[in-house]
């Protein structure tokens, strides 16, 4: 660092906050790769341990993402999804002015077998669509995400293009309309060739969100289970004290 600064913290933690001003100034757009440590080890006449610490604590806040061999990347902001709204990935990404896409790899129908006809409360013989697909905010991957549906609720699902409409939309073409939700956020771990799919590399731990929905009568219409990239989006939910009413 320059020998004129009275700063009297650690070196590394100068460095941290000068890339943070750097990224936050848009010097360092989304998506961009940082120099080198070797690069800002020779820019700031530091050593490489105190740049790897910087680095580290930057990716740590999620400002920043290391890839094996190819560097350090700026990350765009985080998506925020309220866990108390009721509402699809299309939906939630259009209210946060993003662009909304999906690729879908799997839509087949498969019996619910004795988990899923727990989980959706049918005939564990019933059949299911099963959807597998990856959800993008703009062109970056952000999330592996699985649905199963009673096949008796959508017999056309077949001939819907998902791709285009979102499964909420389809659902209200055909009368059903998801008003209750019950919804769980844990963390997992996602095996190379899963988590390669959304952009990551090798085992990674990713936001595990899951839950069913209901219409007002009480029937489960679908259970969905995605695997979010925890440096991709956050999650918020609201309360207030119970005194109060």
């Amino acid at each position: 660092m320059s020998t004129k600064t009275r700063d009297r913290s650690p070196l590394y933690v100068q460095l941290r906050e000068l890339i943070r001003s750097q990224i936050e100034s848009g010097q360092f757009a989304p998506g961009t790769s940082l120099p080198s440590e070797n690069a800002l080890a020779q820019t700031y006449g530091l050593n490489r341990s105190a740049v790897h610490s910087a680095l580290q604590a930057l990716e740590y806040e999620g400002l920043l993402q290391s890839i094996q061999g190819k560097g350090s990347f700026v990350l765009g902001p985080k998506l925020t999804r309220d866990m108390e709204t009721l509402g699809g990935f299309r939906q939630t990404m259009l209210d946060r002015d993003q662009n909304p896409s999906t690729k879908v790899l799997h839509k087949v129908l498969r019996k619910a077998g004795p988990l899923y006809s727990r989980l959706l409360e049918i005939p564990p013989t019933a059949p299911v669509w099963y959807v597998k697909r990856i959800c993008y905010a703009g062109s970056a991957a952000l999330a592996l995400e699985e649905i199963f549906i009673p096949e008796d609720l959508l017999p056309d699902f077949d001939s819907a293009d998902i791709s285009l409409f979102s499964i909420m939309d389809i659902y209200h073409w055909n009368a059903i309309y998801p008003l209750l939700g019950q919804q769980t956020l844990s963390i997992a771990f996602l095996d190379p060739s899963q988590s390669k799919l959304i952009g990551l590399e090798g085992k990674q731990a990713v936001l595990e969100f899951s839950g069913t929905m209901r219409t007002k009568e009480g029937r489960i219409v679908e259970f969905s289970r995605s695997y979010t990239r925890q440096d991709k989006a956050e999650f918020t939910v609201h309360y207030r004290d119970l005194e109060e009413n």
